[in-house]
């Protein structure tokens, strides 16, 4: 073994060595740590799996066969096997029988399917602000300095109770 072997626990001196016998010669000590936290933390979820499935069949303690289903369960849900040759060449088949939609031509000739299909389309409105001219926030300001101060009751049925508002955002130019 080499020098500091043997203050590395059991686990990682395993780990080494399964690393040994798969030919890894070369590698960081840091990757020991990562495949020991792997290790512990699928234990961990396997144990927890099989107490939930021992407890449900109303066992006192875990044994080999909860463990099994844990395991099993937990490989079914980590691995698929992928669909038979056939099938996705029958799904390739149906799937092409579909024609492409028309494309257009966009401005350097690079051919764009039609505008409701591209995502580059704008999805939002710019308002651009008025600007009030220096006579007519004149006359508002008259016109606020003329009303009564005590409005009547009907006056205020009369006005608007909620305008709603557009905002708008200044773009600015990015140089690339």
């Amino acid at each position: 073994m080499a020098e500091g072997d043997e203050d590395l626990p059991r686990d990682a001196k395993i780990v080494k060595s399964l690393l040994k016998s798969m030919g890894v010669e070369d590698y960081e000590p840091r990757v020991i740590h990562q495949f020991l936290e792997l290790w512990y933390r699928y234990v961990v979820d396997v144990l927890t799996d099989a107490q939930v499935y021992s407890e449900h069949a109303g066992k006192g303690a875990i044994d080999c066969d909860d463990v099994k289903l844990a395991i099993q369960s937990k490989v079914n849900f980590s691995f698929s096997q992928p669909p038979p040759r056939e099938v996705l060449l029958e799904l390739a088949r149906s799937r092409n029988k579909i024609p492409l939609p028309r494309s257009i031509t966009g401005p350097a000739s690079i051919p764009l399917p039609p505008e409701q299909d591209t995502l580059i389309s704008p999805n939002y409105q710019l308002a651009i602000p008025r600007r009030q001219s220096a006579q007519a926030a004149e006359e508002t300001e008259e016109d606020d300095e003329a009303v009564d101060p005590a409005p009547s009751q009907e006056q205020k049925t009369d006005a608007p109770q909620h305008t709603p508002q557009r905002v708008s955002f200044p773009l600015v130019k990015r140089t690339k």
